[in-house]
């Protein structure tokens, strides 16, 4: 019943369904990856971003060379900001709004110097490309709370004097002059003294986990419907190729009576002899009286 299952053209339809199926496990275990990704994200800020700050020396190696699970750590610095090296970063919307963040320079106690994010500013209303002003940090001794942030890649794009691509670490300390260190760098949570004006402090970061398990189950689901609804076509086709066979032996076989009796065909006429030249000629005979 079902031989038509290895013909070319179904077992070309599974071949199809099976490289459909494949496609779909991937997206689906790629969704699962995304997922744990947004996981262990959401565990670092629960773990970290909150927990109570560390001192620079428990801190140091993290600057060097940023552990994952270190992301969002509170670390306090003693020191003074360097205003000659501060920099605006180009192209860092925040809640949908185009902006920048300003970096700059921080020259700690032991003689080491490391990056503050201290926050974001808007887009300019009179210089196109700028912000319209940047708040200055505050000038002597001051004590930084600072969140642990993994340095950007290199942008293959220019900026204007005073401004940076991206919070690429190795880029910006060419640009200064003196060494800093490139392994992490520091988002701004508080400062003392405060500045007189600040720019606009960075949301805590979402700890929503998102519709990647939603997607990866919808992906998975297509790939098995993708098979079922092959088992159905062959199903189908098995069934119409029955009832198309029964028809085909009902036509040879000729209709049946109702009632299903089955009533003896009427026998065909029996042709009558031939008569002899004897009889004709006597029958000849009698017609003309003699």
């Amino acid at each position: 019943m079902y031989r038509f299952l290895f013909s070319s053209k179904w077992l070309g339809y599974l071949l199809l369904a099976a490289i459909f199926a494949s496609a779909c496990v991937f997206l689906g275990r790629w969704q699962m990856d995304r997922r744990a990704e947004t996981l262990a994200e959401i565990n670092r800020v629960v773990t970290n971003y909150s927990a109570t700050p560390i001192p620079f020396a428990d801190a140091r190696e993290q600057f060097n060379e940023l552990d994952p699970g270190m992301e969002w750590t509170q670390v306090e610095l003693r020191g003074t900001y360097l205003s000659d090296g501060q920099r605006v970063v180009r192209n860092r919307p925040l809640n949908g709004q185009p902006g920048y963040e300003v970096v700059v320079p921080f020259r700690l106690d032991s003689g080491e110097t490391v990056v503050i994010d201290r926050g974001w500013l808007p887009i300019g209303n009179d210089n196109p490309g700028a912000p319209d002003s940047v708040p200055e940090p505050p000038a002597g001794d001051v004590t930084a709370v600072v969140r642990l942030k993994h340095p950007e890649p290199e942008l293959q794009r220019g900026a204007p004097e005073g401004q940076l691509a991206s919070i690429d670490l190795a880029a910006y300390a060419g640009q200064l002059g003196y060494p800093l260190l490139t392994g992490a760098y520091g988002q701004l949570a508080s400062e003392t003294p405060p500045a007189a004006e600040m720019p606009f402090p960075f949301p805590k970061p979402s700890t929503e986990e998102g519709t990647h398990l939603s997607y990866s189950l919808q992906w998975f689901a297509f790939g098995v419907l993708m098979f079922v609804g092959f088992g159905y076509a062959a199903r189908q086709q098995a069934r119409n190729a029955a009832i198309d066979a029964e028809d085909d032996g009902t036509a040879e076989s000729g209709p049946r009576p109702a009632g299903g009796e089955h009533r003896r065909r009427p026998s065909p006429p029996r042709k009558r002899k031939k008569a002899t030249s004897e009889e004709e000629e006597d029958a000849l005979l009698d017609a003309q009286g003699y």
